[in-house]
């Protein structure tokens, strides 16, 4: 069974305070173990720092097993619920492609969708139950999805395990928080030993797209 955790950052005290342009809905999937929980977090507290209120709701599945999570981030100067419904989300960031056909539903008409370029092989496609589909591409292109090589740009900068924060850094260009608070809020999340990586990974997600 899914579990489902929420959290409510609220409204952090001091600093510059970012006006939105009402609330602004971001939905993050992938599978376990690809780090799409980092990834809201690190939202969560770029958003409360820049005086937001923040509400974030995370779903596990079956994590372990490669199972499909999301986490859903909320901000805005009053959020009231920290539900997702079809249609809601603002900004989809997909860490794996298949997950991006299952969320595109979520994405309001107009909204923006970030997709890590690749396909993880399912343990039901693996036992034969399911087979992946053949028009991954195309149907990303209908939906004008923007697609990035995360892993490879992790890569180049160093960290194999920064996919997620390169595709952080793709989602900071959607979003009107400076660079320097996304960068303040890596070094105080990733280990100490991996900030200059998660740094370099995070503005190369951001080039990818500029």
């Amino acid at each position: 069974m899914p579990h489902d955790t929420s959290t409510n950052y609220g409204v952090a005290e001091g600093g510059a305070k970012v006006v939105l342009d009402g609330t602004k809905t971001i939905l993050l999937v992938g599978v376990g173990g690809q780090g799409t929980i980092l990834a809201g977090q690190l939202l969560a507290m770029v958003a409360a720092d820049a005086g937001l209120d923040v509400k974030v709701s995370e779903i596990h599945g079956m994590s372990q097993r490669g199972g499909s999570v999301s986490t859903v981030v909320r901000v805005g100067e009053k959020v009231e619920s920290m539900v997702c419904d079809p249609g809601c989300a603002d900004i989809v960031v997909a860490f794996e492609a298949v997950e991006a056909l299952r969320a595109q539903q979520f994405l309001r008409d107009g909204g923006t969708m970030f997709v890590n370029d690749e396909q993880i092989v399912p343990v039901s496609v693996n036992v034969g139950n399911f087979t992946m589909p053949a028009d991954t591409e195309e149907r990303l292109a209908a939906i004008g999805a923007v697609r990035i090589d995360a892993g490879e740009i992790a890569r180049a900068a160093g960290s194999p395990k920064s996919t997620n924060v390169v595709l952080v850094g793709a989602l900071s260009t959607a979003l009107p928080f400076s660079v320097e608070e996304w960068q303040d809020a890596i070094r105080r999340r990733v280990p100490p030993k991996t900030i200059d990586a998660n740094l370099e990974a995070f503005a190369k997600g951001r080039a990818a797209v500029a």
